[in-house]
């Protein structure tokens, strides 16, 4: 065989062999529509390029800016014994010409400080030529700055900034960034390629890949994990509350329930029981591996080319407060949105709904809001914004007639537009909708482009005409599936356009709201960094089963650890008719948490389950409503710094070991402890934080630690922080007929010593703290307004 034979049949093998090599990527890397993107498949593929980011090669420490080297690599594999490693192992470039391209290229590093608890750290893997605007995920646009809160000294291995709350050190050879708290406790650090030689498992360190597919660049901000060191948040995660361990996409997604990896509410941030907390500013595909692959280190696998990490140090209120500033507080929603909303799926005419409300106020349920789902227009699901005139005689009249009656009313839509949707084509012929590469439309339906002012215009008309009639809020519905390869008002494809889809919405939304009626209030479904500012969201469809009231839990836990302060979910479940037990136990959880609605297959009424189920769930809903000044002050409360509603106990007491591994209980605001029934039972064992406990039921005392507790005549077991006061209300059916001059401050203390609490009236400036002597009165009583009595019970 001739040289040139020869030649050709390597040539056509390695063709062969790279072709199979392309199309089993290709057929990897497929999937279904909207499936969550996993960035990480590009920090394993043997076909990229790896910068592993080496030595700080300048740096100007009265600016925070310098330059790092990155050492090239790529992925090769050893066999040893019959077992097969890929790892990374160091090349020279592969570029032509030779002398254009840097083999281990230096790229631009920042730190900035902006408070005395939050250091931005900022890289880049390349040039970058887009002008950075206003963010929409801070608030404002962008993130302050404080220099003077830190320090500058200089180490015989780099540089060293410190505040009273920690100290940042940034070593040069190798590069490093070391993160201390006030008591130089080391918290985290970046991950060198010498930290993890001492393993022979192939570890990927501090990085970026360059794929050979399109060229672009990806980081992995790889940080270092302690032992015993714990993670929460990323968002209303469905799946183990401790994230360690765990390898969690964050990419806005139609979850189609309540027990799956996928995520409604997928937020890039999270906080470490060792005392910090990362935000990651970006709305590109993100794959968190929290020690899943390797148990030492945290890989943030970033489907960006440059890196804007947010690091916060303190305690989770401490984080939580820094990052809610950064990224926007909850606003304070308005009274009546506490009440009790009443839903299914779906209310489909004015007769429907003037019938419920006159049940719920024969039955004597407490109730504020009444929710028209997919079926008030002319076709169940086709929305158009207007009310059905068949069904609907006259739409304002009857909300004018049930906002005498004590409700308000909320309706459903959603952004999404059907081939036969009348609106269809003047959505597309005006390019209001998002677009595909070709100039159509990527799906069958419309999508609407919140990036595009003029959307934004045109919808807030639609939605501002519904406001005017009456409607008090719209449910934000869906959200989690705006084209991922479409072409955006923006300039910028659904890869970035995606996960801020929701934030957009949420905003359009609320912003008409506003203006139409003096709140922002929404009911939402899907959110990313920032939503917090426009409460409230739901937690999606969950089945009607055991399993899914615990992984909804769970999942309010998991987003009010990631700066949502108000959650609310579906009472009994979505999906199908709710079992009566499943139902009964549902209903306390529901009626304790910041926002609650009975909503999903019918029947959802309580009078259609029968006399006993009435007056159960009555008696849960009664509760909730003599509440309200409690509910009201620590919303209040939880709105000003930033908290949750619904909190994990570790909140209230990091100092507590215990509390960092519960995940089927939770803090109603500050002072209440509620622990639902999630299976068919009546006891359950509970843990206690230490301090006293009391029941809220019965009046019995517990001390910290495990108990098997009894629940009251409300199936939940509900206790009460020793020491506490639980300002109450006299019952009325709407919080519209609530006297809030006669408040009953109850007393909750095991050895009838001085309580405190909060109070807060509709309309007062600020909150207030109400401190109850041992001598049973009440401290500084003209501070909580005028006209006001308070009764003291409890004592």
């Amino acid at each position: 065989m001739s040289f040139l034979k020869r030649y050709r049949t390597m040539l056509m093998a390695c063709v062969g062999f790279f072709a199979c090599l392309t199309s089993f990527a290709q057929w990897q890397n497929s999937g279904v529509l909207n499936e969550p993107p996993d960035v990480s498949k590009d920090f394993t593929d043997v076909r990229n390029t790896y910068y592993l980011a080496d030595d700080l090669t300048n740096f100007d420490p009265n600016t925070g800016k310098g330059t790092i080297q990155f050492k090239r690599h790529n992925l090769t594999t050893r066999q040893a014994f019959n077992n097969m490693l890929m790892g990374l192992s160091p090349v020279e470039a592969n570029e032509f010409p030779g002398t254009e391209y840097a083999a281990s290229p230096e790229h631009p590093f920042s730190v900035e400080f902006v408070s005395a608890k939050t250091v931005r750290i900022r890289l880049t893997s390349g040039p970058q030529f887009v002008k950075s605007g206003e963010s929409l995920m801070l608030v404002d646009g962008k993130a302050a700055e404080d220099k003077s809160s830190w320090k500058y000294a200089k180490t015989s291995a780099g540089h060293e900034y410190s505040s009273q709350f920690g100290r940042i050190v940034i070593t040069e050879k190798p590069w490093h960034i070391y993160i201390y708290d006030a008591t130089g406790k080391l918290l985290t650090h970046t991950v060198h390629k010498s930290d993890v030689k001492n393993t022979y498992t192939p570890v990927t360190p501090f990085s970026y890949v360059r794929k050979a597919e399109d060229y672009s660049r990806s980081m992995d901000a790889a940080f270092n994990l302690s032992p015993g060191e714990k993670i929460f948040g990323c968002g209303e995660s469905f799946k183990a509350f401790d994230k360690r361990g765990q390898k969690v996409t964050l990419w806005t997604d139609d979850a189609n329930g309540t027990q799956n990896e996928s995520m409604y509410k997928p937020i890039p941030f999270y906080m470490s029981s060792r005392g910090y907390g990362m935000f990651m500013h970006h709305s590109s595909p993100i794959t968190c591996d929290f020690g899943k692959y390797f148990n030492g280190v945290n890989s943030m696998m970033i489907g960006d080319d440059e890196l804007d990490l947010f690091v916060f140090i303190g305690t989770p209120k401490e984080i939580l407060d820094e990052y809610t500033d950064l990224t926007g507080k909850a606003p304070m929603p308005p009274l009546w949105s506490f009440g009790f909303w009443m839903s299914r799926i779906t209310y489909f005419s004015e007769e429907d709904g003037r019938k419920v409300a006159a049940n719920l106020r024969k039955h004597k349920i407490p109730s504020d809001v009444i929710h028209f789902d997919t079926g008030w227009f002319g076709v169940d699901w086709r929305c158009d914004y207007q009310f059905a005139t068949d069904r609907f005689v006259d739409a304002p009249k009857m909300i004018k007639d049930l906002n005498k009656d004590g409700f308000e009313i909320c309706l459903w839509q959603l952004p999404y537009f059907t081939p036969q949707n009348t609106l269809f084509n003047e959505l597309v012929e005006n390019n209001l909708v998002v677009k595909d590469k070709k100039g159509n439309i990527p799906y069958e339906d419309a999508v609407l482009d919140f990036s595009n002012p003029q959307t934004v215009k045109w919808y807030q008309n639609k939605i501002g005409n519904l406001l005017d009639e009456g409607v008090a809020v719209i449910k934000v519905d869906f959200g989690e599936a705006a084209p991922a390869t479409g072409i955006y008002k923006s300039g910028r494809t659904g890869f970035y356009e995606h996960n801020l889809f929701p934030l957009r919405y949420n905003k359009a939304v609320a912003d008409i709201t506003k203006e139409k009626t003096g709140h922002g209030f929404i009911w939402a479904r899907s959110a990313w960094a920032g939503s917090q500012r426009y409460p409230v969201h739901w937690g999606g469809d969950p089945a009607t089963t055991n399993s899914a009231m615990a992984s909804t839990l769970r999942a309010g836990l998991s987003l009010g650890l990631s700066g949502f302060s108000f959650w609310s979910h579906d009472i009994g479940g979505f999906v199908t008719a709710t079992p009566e037990n499943l139902y009964r136990r549902w209903t306390p959880f529901g009626m304790l948490t910041s926002h609650v609605r009975s909503h999903g297959e019918p029947p959802t009424e309580p009078w259609e389950f029968g006399k006993d189920f009435m007056n159960a769930f009555r008696l849960a809903d009664n509760m909730r409503y003599q509440l309200m000044p409690y509910i009201y002050a620590q919303a209040k409360h939880s709105s000003e710094n930033g908290l949750p509603m619904v909190r994990a106990l570790f909140v209230e007491f990091p100092d507590d070991p215990g509390s960092w591994l519960v995940d089927d209980e939770y803090l109603f605001g500050s002072d209440i402890l509620v622990a639902p029934l999630f299976e068919d039972v009546t006891s359950r064992d509970v843990y206690l934080p230490k301090g006293d406990w009391i029941d809220y039921q019965t009046g019995k005392t517990y001390s910290g630690g495990w108990h098997h507790i009894e629940a009251g005549k409300i199936p939940v077991v509900m206790l009460v922080k020793d020491g506490s006061v639980i300002p109450h209300i006299k019952l009325a059916q709407s919080t519209k007929e609530m006297d809030w001059s006669k408040l009953e401050l109850k007393v909750f203390s095991k050895n009838k010593g001085g309580a405190k609490g909060y109070i807060y009236l509709p309309g007062a400036e600020k909150l207030e703290t109400v401190t109850v002597g041992e001598d049973g009165k009440v401290v500084n009583a003209a501070s909580y307004g005028k006209g006001v009595s308070l009764q003291i019970s409890g004592l």
